[in-house]
């Protein structure tokens, strides 16, 4: 399976973003359908240290054992430690270029909102883009002002070939908005987290 298509349905997810046992929500989110998932452990009361890196050795081991790819979000520490298949990180983490130096083979992904980031990004060294905001998100305190679908066409229009992952916001009403807009996925937390059906909301993304 290609990278695209492994970031088709994306959940990002840690345990501030849980309001029950986060291995249950990601293995109802597995019988959904999700085909990646991102452990980003941030945010008042977020696990630290020992407990941090258990749960997310629990999730990887899941992950692992139904092939679904394992990133982790911004924490290099955590990539070796976890055996994690990448890594996605923010304009204000370490550089992807620097991320390739040291993990060579691992997927890198860059979240990216404008085109000046774009164009101070050094896209030669990443292997996908979160491209958002794309609509108003509550989970997320320090979020950008929301792009809409439109900055994913033009990100797809200039790299057609870098899978994008649409971020932000985004639920089943306004999913198929932004693969008609030329993403490869859709990456979401609450959609999934706080969902009374969890394996019928990843199925209608």
């Amino acid at each position: 399976m290609n990278l695209a298509s492994r970031l088709r349905k994306y959940l990002i997810m840690g345990s501030t973003n849980c309001t029950r046992d986060p291995v249950e929500i990601l293995l109802e989110a597995i019988e959904g359908g999700i085909t990646a998932f991102q452990y980003r452990e941030k945010g008042e009361g977020a696990l630290q240290g020992k407990e941090k890196l258990e749960l997310g050795l629990k999730l990887r081991r899941i992950c692992k054992e139904h092939e679904v790819l394992f990133i982790v979000n911004d924490d290099t520490d955590l990539v070796e430690s976890l055996d994690a298949d990448g890594v996605h990180v923010g304009q204000d983490d370490i550089s992807p270029s620097d991320l390739r130096e040291v993990f060579p083979d691992r997927v890198i992904g860059l979240s990216v909102s404008n085109w000046r980031e774009v164009e101070k990004s050094p896209t030669e060294h990443i292997d996908y883009f979160g491209a958002g905001p794309l609509f108003p998100t509550t989970t997320k305190a320090d979020a950008k002002k929301p792009v809409g679908t439109a900055w994913v066409k033009e990100l797809r229009d200039n790299f057609p070939s870098i899978p994008i992952v649409g971020i932000g916001g985004i639920n089943r009403e306004n999913a198929p908005s932004i693969v008609s807009a030329g993403a490869d996925g859709v990456a979401v937390i609450s959609a999934i987290t706080r969902a009374e059906n969890i394996p019928q909301s990843v199925k209608q993304l």
